[in-house]
């Protein structure tokens, strides 16, 4: 019987970035990508599918960081742990991170992405910064605009100052405002930098690969700030 294949992520702006950078690099496809229409959605609903996806499935989860990653990584670990996992580690692995299943339990291999490299506080748009062309000067402008504007005209929050400098950056594209996921296949954010090998090597691992590389992810985490 086919191994059943189910990526987690947040919302329809990650479910379309993980599609498009999984087709843009040849990863194959999955049964599901399943966006919750937020974290706290995700979040609630996460024990309950890890239990219906049974022994011998597979399940990813890509989330936010947001500002505090050891908060967002205890509020996994803790759900894991509750549901019997074993050997949760207690901080992500910087590559990601992949969890067996423990001995005697029908639950699926879990693996956890933080955006945006695991280890540093951020959001979504801050991974989509990594693709954007080395050195772009026009770029330098996008981050010159937002940052000029004054405080009593910024109707965004701090956090939420990624999502409109990447926004701008779409906006002044040769067609401007692509979506997020049609952007990478235009080309307009890059797919094959770094960063996104990491990621690409992460759910190639986690999805298709029979090693046992999460038996070593405890080693591999580095401990949070």
């Amino acid at each position: 019987m086919a191994v059943k294949k189910i990526l987690l992520v947040e919302g329809v702006d990650d479910e379309h970035v993980l599609k498009h950078v999984c087709g843009n690099r040849g990863v194959p496809p999955l049964d599901e990508v399943k966006n919750h229409g937020g974290i706290d959605r995700l979040l609630d609903s996460f024990p309950v599918r890890l239990k219906a996806s049974g022994d011998g499935a597979i399940v990813g989860v890509v989330i936010d960081a947001d500002n505090d990653v050891a908060s967002r990584w205890r509020s996994l670990r803790d759900r894991l742990v509750g549901l019997g996992y074993e050997d949760v580690p207690d901080n992500p692995a910087s590559d990601g991170t992949i969890i067996d299943p423990p001995d005697k339990k029908l639950l699926p291999r879990v693996g956890i992405w933080l955006m945006p490299d695991n280890q540093s506080k951020g959001i979504l748009e801050d991974f989509l910064r990594f693709l954007v062309p080395e050195g772009s000067r026009l770029f330098e402008r996008v981050k010159s605009s937002v940052a000029a504007i004054p405080n009593g005209e910024r109707l965004f929050s701090q956090l939420a100052g990624p999502k409109a400098i990447i926004h701008t950056w779409l906006a002044w594209q040769e067609e401007p405002g692509k979506p997020l996921g049609t952007a990478i296949t235009a080309r307009y954010l890059d797919p094959d930098v770094a960063q996104v090998d990491v990621l690409v090597s992460w759910l190639n691992r986690l999805f298709f690969s029979t090693s046992q590389d999460s038996k070593r992810q405890i080693d591999r985490a580095l401990p949070l700030e």
